[in-house]
């Protein structure tokens, strides 16, 4: 990420949005350097939990030995196909086998939906998270991801649609928590229009966040421009300054 536009950003989220929590990025690389690496996983655990320490200024990067949880590795990149019965898992799960978890009504419709799905090209790297303010020009982000209160993401969301006449420039895809912060994000930043992604409804990855938090995620090419427009926006208006006293 260039250091202009961390920097440019930095001074007009504490100017617009005050002591509200910076954001984190992620990005792919070969080698994290100096960035502590997670362990081996031993055992299943939540990405989205681990994330906490990540959102506190602690960076963090994984693979695939290190990811917990099959979903992650999957919308991460790290596993391609889908792990057997899973598509009961999802959905009613096998009676007297399995307890389903119900997201998905059929276990038909859940394979349909992993077989139109791509794949993210991860084979080989790892996956860094690092909030914003710590981010060099080296660290070539695909996506901005804010835990939002309501107010803030009130705040965001206007501003997805600021240079749009369809206000469609937020999209809010099914999937998993870890699906909505980095699947979709990566996906969307590929596209020549790319959308803002509104995520965290995953009930499983729900006790990892407080109660009144969601996900934003900002495709990178899309906050290039949602930064440039801030001090044109609702930003500097007093409706926005009101809302501002609350967060």
């Amino acid at each position: 990420m260039n250091p202009d536009l961390r920097d440019l950003f930095l001074k007009k989220w504490e100017t617009y949005f005050g002591k509200a929590e910076l954001p984190i990025v992620f990005y792919y690389t070969e080698d994290p350097g100096t960035i502590p690496r997670a362990g081996l996983a031993t055992e299943w655990n939540c990405i989205i939990c681990e994330l906490n320490l990540v959102r506190q200024g602690k960076p963090r990067a994984w693979n695939a030995k290190s990811l917990g949880c099959g979903g992650a590795r999957r919308y991460f990149g790290y596993e391609k196909g889908m792990r057997p019965q899973f598509d009961y898992f999802l959905s009613h799960g096998i009676p007297g086998e399995m307890e389903g978890e119900r997201y998905i009504r059929t276990p038909e419709m859940v394979r349909e939906i992993m077989e139109n799905m791509r794949c993210i090209p991860a084979d080989g790297k790892y996956i860094v998270f690092k909030r914003i303010d710590q981010v060099v020009l080296t660290d070539e982000a695909i996506a901005v991801i804010f835990f939002a209160t309501p107010d803030v993401l009130s705040g965001l969301f206007t501003l997805s649609n600021f240079d749009r006449t369809d206000g469609l420039g937020v999209t809010a895809p099914f999937g998993s928590g870890c699906a909505s912060i980095v699947y979709h994000p990566y996906m969307e930043n590929e596209k020549e229009d790319p959308k803002a992604v509104l995520g965290m409804f995953d009930v499983s990855a729900r006790p990892c966040v407080p109660a009144n938090t969601l996900t934003f995620s900002i495709p990178l090419k899309k906050f290039e421009k949602m930064v440039s427009y801030m001090d044109e926006s609702f930003l500097t208006t007093g409706s926005w300054e009101t809302v501002k006293k609350r967060l």
